[in-house]
């Protein structure tokens, strides 16, 4: 028998497939989906502009479609990625900011609705920042409450834009009533991810406290 010194033609497979398998995260599809919501922000923004608010509306759909399935994709294709995580938020923040920018400039929005609501991405920004910077937090996932707002606001821009084609008292009406819970839970959720960051840095400190406390300890001889 002719013993043969060449590589394992089954580990150089499964080397081979382990590589394909690696692939890029933006190439997922919840992650193409996502950078598809980035690319729709312009077009939006446009279309409000130039005061076209029906294909506004439509382009808003497919947008919130897109928000709606990258999750549930990452789930069932088992393709959830670090950029994902990063990448759906900062999604999420440039579609809508912009639009409540631009209908609060053409005077559509109340500019109070729009003070508030930057000011909470601000403020949750700096926020996780400074965790960033100075712990070592990375976890940052959204609260229920967090998730709440975000749902709020993707409705109401949805309604205010639908008001602007089919001003319907029933949709006026709604108009307002999301408008104020949109207001309400942006500071409920502005106040609840202050308290939350303060809760954490508080254990870090304990944490970071106590070996050092343990160390200062000597036996007695």
């Amino acid at each position: 028998m002719v013993m043969s010194s060449s590589p394992d033609v089954t580990s150089l497979n499964m080397h081979a497939v382990g590589t394909v398998r690696r692939r890029n995260p933006l190439r997922t599809a919840p992650n193409l989906l996502t950078m598809l919501r980035i690319c729709l922000a312009p077009f939006l923004v446009i279309s409000v502009i130039e005061r076209r608010f029906g294909l506004a509306f439509g382009l808003f759909l497919v947008a919130a479609a897109t928000d709606a399935m990258d999750g549930l994709l990452a789930r069932w294709l088992r393709q959830r990625t670090m950029l994902g995580q990063y990448l759906d938020p900062v999604a999420d923040k440039v579609l809508l900011s912009s639009l409540f920018l631009v209908l609060t400039h053409m005077g559509i929005l109340e500019p109070r609705i729009a003070v508030m609501v930057f000011g909470r991405d601000l403020g949750m920004l700096l926020v996780a920042v400074i965790l960033y910077a100075t712990t070592n937090l990375r976890d940052f996932h959204p609260s229920l409450l967090g998730k709440a707002n975000s749902f709020c606001q993707v409705l109401a821009i949805a309604i205010v834009l639908l008001s602007l084609i089919y001003a319907q008292p029933w949709v006026m009406a709604a108009k307002i009533a999301i408008l104020d819970a949109t207001i309400l839970l942006t500071v409920v959720s502005g106040f609840h991810y202050a308290w939350v960051a303060s809760q954490r840095i508080g254990l870090i400190t304990v944490s970071e406290q106590t070996p050092v406390s343990g160390r200062n300890i000597r036996p007695r001889p």
